[in-house]
């Protein structure tokens, strides 16, 4: 737990039985004066712990409440009466972001969110009799100085000490649905507006990330739509082009803008806490990760929540390396694939550096409403040729959100956050004498890693440096890597539920 701090500076809590403990450190969102956990059922024999939050909260709290007794309003403790009724269908019936631990006197279940927005990791201990224990938590490096094995907890799932591990949630494989373009068009921004306005749910205030983007720029406009004082963050370099693109956008919709510009020498400094902060050396992830640290420390000045637009690049092909994908029902299954791999690269990055900063992050993108909706749209009607005859990545997103924004800002070409923010520049003046002295050939061969740069090789040594025992965390850093080949999703889940189910039920 005192690892986990940066998690939830707001209080902390344990629950104790024979049969283990339960610990939890919070960050106070849904009733900040009277929901601390653990919670308890009414005869206290269960007890629960839980991260992230439940958007459906309130629809659930009034169909529990005529047989249940509520003692605070938080939406932790509709997600223990609701297992009270409905056990191992809990975590299908929840619509949110979470990882949620739940025990009584003989059994633990286990629960993440369908996309693994919110992080869980398990490991087996042995404790102080000699008998073999296990242990989870939100963080590797909250587990890896005393574990003998770490895995992530696989999303989708959950876990019941008395059947293993079972899946209740797969991203949607089917094809698109045939209908016309303007009804494609109405319904993704129908679709946008009720995810944006469903994660505004909170008792403390809301703010958004903002590069100038259009994935961003259109939540934070959608939000502003329903929050009068609607805080906005940037970061970048003086004169980047993100700076610029965000402050036109910021001007245009009305918000509170406030925006950090980054340093070569604090980069310096800062990356090896953003390196152990991240839990991964991937040179991309790493990239990324730097921007996303100082606008999450800017951004915890003002708010407690903030809105990101994660999802959007996958969900409508948005990344360069989609244009080669010219077959359009291979194009939709990468797509389907490549949201079942955020969990343990792009939306690591944003938990982490914004939890570090006692910051929740959200992800509208990601309401699993939302997916099947953007999914049910024809690759076709994603990438794009405009009038000039090139190809427009995203381009049913565009459609459906220019009304909100300035038509420069909505057709904007994609540029990754290192890229627009112009942390790539900087890296490459900042970096040069951190490299010097790694020999990229001798690093792979000593280390035994794939490193792909003498940047990346920096990288893992950072990690590697900032873990007394970083085999366990390396064991399971994800790869952002160029080539991404199509691959079956339900192949990827089993390799991860056989190697997870092992680790747990041994």
């Amino acid at each position: 737990m005192d690892g986990l701090v940066h998690r939830g500076p707001d209080g902390a809590g344990i629950h104790v039985q024979s049969g283990g403990v339960l610990g939890h450190r919070r960050l106070a969102i849904m009733d900040p004066q009277g929901g601390a956990q653990p919670l308890y059922d009414e005869s206290r024999g269960l007890a629960i712990v839980a991260n992230g939050e439940i958007y459906n909260f309130p629809g659930l709290r009034h169909e529990l409440m005529d047989r249940h007794a509520f003692t605070t309003t938080s939406d932790t403790e509709a997600i223990l009466h609701l297992f009270e009724e409905r056990s191992g269908a809990t975590p299908a019936a929840l619509e949110g972001m979470f990882a949620f631990a739940i025990c009584d006197e003989d059994r633990l279940f286990l629960a993440r969110d369908p996309i693994g927005i919110k992080p869980l990791y398990y490991g087996r201990a042995v404790d102080a009799s000699g008998g073999s224990v296990t242990v989870f938590a939100s963080e590797m490096k909250a587990l890896a100085d005393f574990v003998d094995d770490l895995h992530e907890f696989p999303a989708g799932h959950y876990y019941d000490s008395q059947v293993g591990f079972v899946p209740y949630y797969r991203v949607p494989m089917a094809p698109p649905v045939q209908r016309s373009v303007e009804d494609h068009i109405t319904l993704v921004r129908e679709g946008l507006e009720r995810a944006v306005l469903s994660h505004l749910m909170s008792d403390v205030p809301v703010g958004a990330f903002l590069s100038g983007g259009l994935d961003s720029s259109v939540i934070a406009a959608i939000a502003r739509r329903h929050v009068d004082e609607l805080h906005t963050f940037s970061v970048g370099l003086p004169g980047s082009r993100d700076i610029e693109a965000a402050r036109r956008v910021a001007a245009h919709i009305g918000s509170i803008h406030h925006e950090y510009l980054m340093t070569r020498s604090e980069v310096v400094e800062k990356l090896p806490e953003i390196v152990h902060a991240l839990e991964s050396f991937d040179q991309d992830l790493v990239r990324s990760a730097i921007p996303t640290y100082f606008c999450s420390r800017l951004a915890a000045e003002h708010v407690k929540v903030i809105l990101t637009g994660e999802g959007a690049d996958e969900l409508f092909a948005g990344y360069a390396y989609h244009k080669a994908l010219r077959d359009p029902a291979t194009l939709h299954r990468e797509l389907s694939r490549s949201v079942s791999t955020l969990h343990n690269i792009n939306l690591q990055r944003v938990d982490r550096l914004t939890m570090l900063h006692s910051l929740e992050a959200r992800v509208p993108f990601l309401d699993t409403g939302f997916i099947a909706l953007a999914l049910s749209v024809p690759a076709e009607l994603k990438l794009a040729p405009t009038s000039d005859g090139r190809l427009s990545e995203k381009w049913v997103l565009r459609m459906a959100c220019q009304d909100l924004l300035p038509p420069d800002i909505v057709w904007r070409s994609k540029e990754q956050f290192d890229e627009g923010s112009g942390t790539l520049d900087l890296l490459g003046e900042a970096l040069g004498p951190l490299l010097e002295d790694i020999d990229l050939d001798a690093y792979r061969v000593a280390t035994d890693e794939p490193v792909r740069s003498a940047e990346e090789a920096l990288y893992h040594r950072m990690l590697c440096a900032s873990y007394a025992r970083p085999e366990l965390i390396l064991r399971n850093v994800a790869r952002w890597t160029e080539d991404r080949l199509e691959q079956s999703h339900d192949a990827a889940v089993g390799v991860d539920v056989d190697v997870l189910a092992a680790g747990l039920r041994g």
